[in-house]
């Protein structure tokens, strides 16, 4: 809006300008009737614009205020540098210079940005290709592009606009951008400390000197916004150990004549030290003063703490959320004993008016259909505000793994005393990942590999997967599809079909195959908000192709249930998911267990699996994550436990630091065969990366792993017993999905186990 009122007041200057100039030769003037109107100057712009923007026609009565009012409205239309109008007998002829044409925008010397976007914003502001050129706006987009570049440290900036005039009255408009080096910050010092070090303090910021990850976190480029909150995280460190009346005195930012290097010093003044000697309730709570009492979790006898003063009345908001309350207020008072450094606190509430929800809005869902996030909602349009299912709702949100980010804002509808919009505000993230690969070998001649896996496909919330590979040893075909909501009230569908055949490689000898086909179906029924239960079936179908050097398991498989088996498995199941997160859980706990029962074919079998995952977090950086999992499996109906249901372990989402699924027995020919049990324990501390400050994305975690699987009979301490490793990771949220790298130091191992220190995966955390 700015910017079009400043083309306006250049346009308004310039017809005024324009009309002084011309007032004796055009306007003074007898009125006549005219007779004709012609227009000379034109080159691009139709006579049929000049004309549509004239005050009066052929055959009316012309006057100077008519000529005035005409030069206005054709400067209006920014069309002209210069307009006049001249009276030949009782003919007025319009004489105008139009203004050059846009023919083409360039940039020259941009590396920090992309060109196209560059030439977007431009064409947001009035310069593109076939507009008309105005030299203020050419000179306001050169100042907004040097901030732009200011904005990411580099103050050397220089920006030369060219105006090359070129055939036609048109002229093409070229940016030449000098970028130079990138300003750093090369000091930071704190001033008036004398509680905590200053290193101490500066290991809060996100802002530093560089360090070995600079290049990827950007930290010692200098940023007003990351400055801002910087300082808030050291107003909050001090306020949050009893200095009430901390604050920060002055910010000086130097940087140096080559404009190469920045300075930054804060100068603070700590204050004293309080203690909280009580805490008061005050004003009208609903008669449950008791129940908000319990929500205070300021201390008496402890430091003065501004977060536990936050979360107090916060805690209480919310809390008169859930009785409607949406406009209450919760005030702090403190009342200092400065002679003492104590502090006592009353909490005045007010919870005004309660108020029902009039619409909610979704904001940020470029690709995702809103359907998909509202039909998350428990917080429903026209029905009494509930902070719990306010909350609840941006959890299931959260918890579809489709956004980085998700928020929940609340706001009075103006004019109305009772009622509130809700708007969720969320950031997508990429859900889809795309594979394409060819390859060849002496083994496998030539083979060809897609994979497409899209958790949000087409924006409607449903997930589909496709896997093939054409690889002479590993072919298969995959397709897997769920639909979160194949019924109104959140019933979802799973079908999963496959084909796949495998086979040894050139070089391990033999020429056997196993092929397995089946297709499944499942359904899951939410019982509560955080309970589903599953059930389904499917048909499975196991060929053994016999050759040379068939595997011992293989051929006792064969000679017990036939070269050629099936089963129809029924499958029963049930999750439940408090986690605050499906992306990066930091609290909460996620539960499952399934079962298929082999009740019909050639195969009887029964297998359970129970898995556990606990997030515990210790402030807002670190969280403990620990994982359990238990499978167990059994042959119904005198046969044994069929080989090709057991279960594996070793690697990345079992024991890291042992190849994958390298774990458990092994037959006479050294092939891992797996076990009908297994146990599986994984604890995880997880911390930001160094020098990531707090990025979700990127984490650094230590770990330990136990587990194994085991024959029917076994004993834990023997050779077959659990296998321990640790090590350290990172893990990634990366545009293709979680990406998890470990190295790991088995500490508990046989000699005949298969070592494998460093391993990488993408997918799920545990």
């Amino acid at each position: 809006m700015q910017k079009q009122f400043n083309r306006f007041k250049i346009r308004a200057v310039s017809a005024i300008a324009a009309g002084l100039f011309l007032v004796n030769s055009a306007w003074a003037v007898d009125p006549f009737t005219v007779r004709d109107i012609r227009v000379e100057g034109l080159q691009r712009v139709e006579p049929g614009t000049i004309f549509a923007s004239l005050p009066f026609r052929v055959g009316e009565t012309y006057n100077d205020d008519k000529g005035s009012t005409a030069i206005r409205a054709l400067f209006g239309l920014g069309l002209f540098k210069d307009v006049r109008l001249e009276v030949s007998g009782d003919v007025l002829v319009v004489i105008v210079e139009e203004r050059p044409t846009v023919a083409d925008v360039d940039f020259v010397g941009t590396k920090e940005f992309d060109k196209e976007a560059l030439k977007k914003a431009l064409r947001e502001v009035g310069i593109a290709d076939g507009q008309p050129f105005d030299k203020a706006l050419a000179d306001k987009a050169e100042q907004e592009l040097k901030r732009q570049y200011i904005n990411k440290s580099l103050y050397g900036v220089e920006v030369i606009t060219t105006v090359t005039p070129i055939e036609r009255n048109r002229v093409n408009l070229t940016f030449s951008v000098v970028e130079g080096d990138v300003a750093k910050i090369k000091e930071i010092h704190i001033t008036g400390n004398k509680a905590f070090s200053e290193s101490t303090l500066l290991n809060l910021f996100d802002l530093d000197t560089g360090g070995w990850l600079s290049w990827y976190t950007k930290s010692d480029r200098y940023s007003r916004a990351k400055l801002n909150a910087d300082i808030e995280t050291l107003r909050s460190y001090y306020l949050s150990r009893g200095y009430l009346e901390f604050k920060i005195d002055s910010t000086q930012v130097a940087i140096s004549p080559d404009k190469q290097s920045i300075a930054i010093t804060l100068n603070v003044t700590e204050g004293e030290r309080f203690i909280v000697s009580g805490v008061k309730l005050e004003g009208n709570y609903l008669g449950k003063e008791e129940e908000f009492k319990s929500l205070v979790t300021i201390k008496p006898g402890e430091a003065y703490n501004a977060d536990a003063v936050a979360e107090t009345t916060k805690a209480f908001s919310d809390y008169f959320g859930t009785f409607g309350f949406a406009f209450a207020k919760v005030e702090v008072t403190p009342e200092i004993d400065r002679a003492n450094n104590r502090v006592a606190f009353v909490l005045q509430a007010e919870p005004s008016r309660r108020a029902y929800v009039r619409r909610i809005n979704v904001a940020g869902n470029n690709r995702t259909r809103d359907e998909v996030v509202r039909r998350e909602f428990r917080q429903f349009e026209s029905s009494w505000y509930d902070g719990d299912k306010i909350r609840l709702s941006r959890d299931r949100v959260d918890r579809l793994g489709f956004f980085n980010e998700v928020s929940m804002d609340t706001q009075e509808v103006t004019g109305t005393a009772d009622q509130v919009d809700v708007t969720v505000n969320v950031v997508e993230k990429p859900t889809g990942n795309l594979q394409l690969g060819a390859g060849y070998s002496s083994a496998d001649s030539v083979s060809l590999m897609f994979g497409i896996k899209q958790e949000n496909v087409f924006g409607s919330g449903n997930y589909l997967g496709i896997d093939v590979n054409t690889s002479k040893s590993n072919r298969q075909l995959v397709l897997s599809t769920i639909d979160p909501y194949f019924t109104a009230d959140g019933i979802s569908r799973s079908i999963d079909v496959y084909d796949r055949t495998s086979s040894p490689l050139t070089g391990q000898g033999g020429d056997y195959k196993l092929k397995t086909r089946g297709a499944s179906i499942r359904f899951g029924v939410p019982f509560t908000e955080t309970d589903t239960v599953y059930f389904g079936s499917g048909y499975e179908r196991l060929t053994i192709v016999p050759g040379t050097l068939l595997p011992v398991s293989y051929l006792d498989y064969a000679n017990q249930f036939g070269y050629t088996s099936s089963s129809i498995p029924l499958t029963v199941g049930w999750s439940r998911d408090t986690r605050d997160s499906a992306l990066v859980p930091t609290s909460g706990r996620y539960q499952r267990v399934y079962g298929d029962w082999g009740v019909a074919g050639d195969i009887k079998f029964v297998r359970v699996n129970y898995q556990i995952q606990q997030y515990i977090p210790l402030n807002k950086q670190f969280t403990i994550a620990l994982n359990g999992e238990l499978g167990w499996g059994k042959g119904l109906s005198g046969q044994p436990y069929p080989l090709f249901k057991n279960y594996y372990s070793g690697g990345l989402g079992s024991v890291r630091g042992f190849e994958q699924s390298s774990l458990g027995p092994r037959d006479t020919s050294d092939l891992a065969t797996g076990a009908p049990k297994k146990l599986t324990l994984n604890a995880e501390l997880v911390a930001p990366f160094p020098g990531a400050g707090n990025d979700r994305t990127l984490r650094i975690y230590g770990f330990v792993d136990a587990g194994n699987v085991f024959k029917e009979s076994y004993k834990l301490n023997g050779p077959d017993g659990l296998r321990v490793s640790t090590g350290l990771g990172i893990s990634w949220i990366s545009p293709v999905g979680p990406l998890r790298i470990a190295y790991a130091v088995p500490i508990r191992k046989q000699s005949t186990d298969r070592i494998e220190r460093l391993q990488f995966q993408i997918g799920t955390s545990f």
